[in-house]
């Protein structure tokens, strides 16, 4: 089968293995915190330093395995690597929709994580599938499917979570197992024999591409100002719902309604804004105002006394989102054309690595915040550390739900030093938009 021929179903089920994957994602994020919660006996804290735990076991186990299954798919090609990632989720989903206490939920998340490969494997597929003169628009209708996913898959999990907390579960338990079922009777292979490797340890350590960066030295801390704002922005998430629950009382419902209202709006953002704004302003103009902008909605967020403002401050927030392109665009600018899928390749190692501390930070800032005895229960390989702790948290740490967020404004604001010390450093205008714009 030629690739012309494959095209048309290997293009729809790809779009539609991404609209249900990160749908079946989305489905989670409303309703496994409160889960956890329950299976604290509702104690509030003790269920955020247990999800902030599960979430960055899963973090860790994917910057794991997505570079192994990369690897593989190199070696036996991308159709194997996809259905086994999406076995791997119908797998995680049924365990965690049946778990009875956390420790399976641990591993599950361990499974979903060493098998969370499907995105990397899909961008790998197109390029199999699709001219070069066409890629770019293959990888906007990749983008457009992440969208719609991210999009309803919150909302309906939060409809659904207030029917049944373990209902959406089992949704994107199905929605994974027809996906496998699809895959198995449509997809077919895209890379040719000819064009297989084999496998190596070398080409699969997560560590080396993270290490790359040494490679890279004009964008060195334009990456780590990158890092910084992926660890702020996932700081974010880590503690929504946890935050929403506590502060507003908010029904599972109104929490899906406004990860849905979040995901409009950066959608608008990336696909109407960005394309519009970030040429006039210029790409470093465009980074310092979308950090700045960043770092305001961060404090909002945290001091917002009513839920109805956090629907406001989220309109105000996405337009942070034009910060991210821009810093992207001019890290590629000062790469050379052969090494730009070497960068991306550590721009994405870097996003997987700020998973990992980033829901340890937060959720467990937000525990102590809540807790009654303002004590730091830390794990316990770290338990002897826990005095030290305690005393740093109560000395210099306001005790306030928002904490999470105040950390991650101040993430913000580090990037944003960062970032501008690379543009001086680079002689790149800063506060006046790009010439000619």
């Amino acid at each position: 089968m030629t690739s012309t021929q494959g095209r048309a179903p290997a293009m729809s089920f790809i779009f539609v293995t991404m609209v249900l994957a990160i749908m079946g994602m989305g489905l989670l994020i409303p309703v496994l915190p409160k889960l956890i919660v329950e299976m604290q006996g509702g104690d509030e804290t003790a269920g955020a330093h247990a999800y902030g735990i599960i979430v960055a076991v899963y973090a860790v186990m994917q910057f794991i395995g997505s570079p192994i299954l990369g690897s593989l798919s190199d070696r036996f090609g991308r159709r194997r690597i996809i259905l086994i990632a999406t076995a791997g989720s119908a797998i995680d989903y049924v365990i965690m929709a049946n778990a009875p206490t956390l420790s399976w939920l641990v591993v599950a998340r361990v499974i979903a994580g060493l098998t969370a490969g499907i995105m990397a494997t899909a961008n790998a597929y197109i390029a199999d599938v699709t001219p070069p003169e066409k890629r770019a628009g293959a990888f906007g209708l990749l983008g457009s499917a992440f969208a719609i996913g991210f999009i309803i898959g919150p909302l309906l999990g939060g409809l659904l979570g207030d029917i049944n907390l373990r209902l959406p579960f089992w949704v994107a338990a199905a929605c994974a197992a027809v996906n496998w079922v699809f895959g198995f009777f449509v997809l077919p292979e895209s890379l040719k024999p000819e064009n297989r490797r084999t496998f190596s340890w070398a080409r699969a350590n997560p560590v080396g591409a993270v290490l790359a960066l040494r490679r890279f030295p004009a964008v060195l801390s334009l990456a780590e100002s990158y890092f910084l704002l992926m660890l702020a922005q996932m700081m974010l998430f880590s503690t929504w719902t946890l935050y929403a629950l506590h502060r507003y009382a908010w029904s599972m419902k109104m929490v899906g309604l406004s990860l849905f209202s979040s995901g409009v709006c950066m959608g608008l953002v990336q696909a109407l804004l960005v394309r519009k704004i970030v040429p006039k302003l210029g790409d470093t103009r465009a980074v310092v105002v979308g950090m700045m902008i960043s770092f305001v909605a961060q404090i909002c967020y945290g001091f917002a006394a009513q839920g109805w403002m956090i629907f406001a401050i989220i309109v105000l927030g996405s337009l942070a989102g034009i910060s991210g392109p821009a810093l992207q665009s001019f890290i590629t600018k000062h790469v050379p054309g052969n090494e730009q899928g070497a960068v991306q390749g550590v721009l994405m190692g870097l996003q997987s690595l700020a998973g990992i501390p980033a829901p340890l930070i937060a959720t467990w800032s937000f525990g102590w915040a809540i807790s009654k005895d303002g004590a730091v229960h830390l794990p316990w390989i770290l338990s002897r550390a826990d005095g030290v702790a305690t005393w740093l948290a109560q000395h210099f740490l306001p005790r306030h739900p928002g904490i999470a967020f105040f950390e991650a404004a101040a993430l913000v604001l580090c990037a944003l030093v960062l970032a501008i010390r690379s543009f001086r450093k680079d002689h790149e205008p800063i506060l006046h938009p790009a010439p000619g714009a």
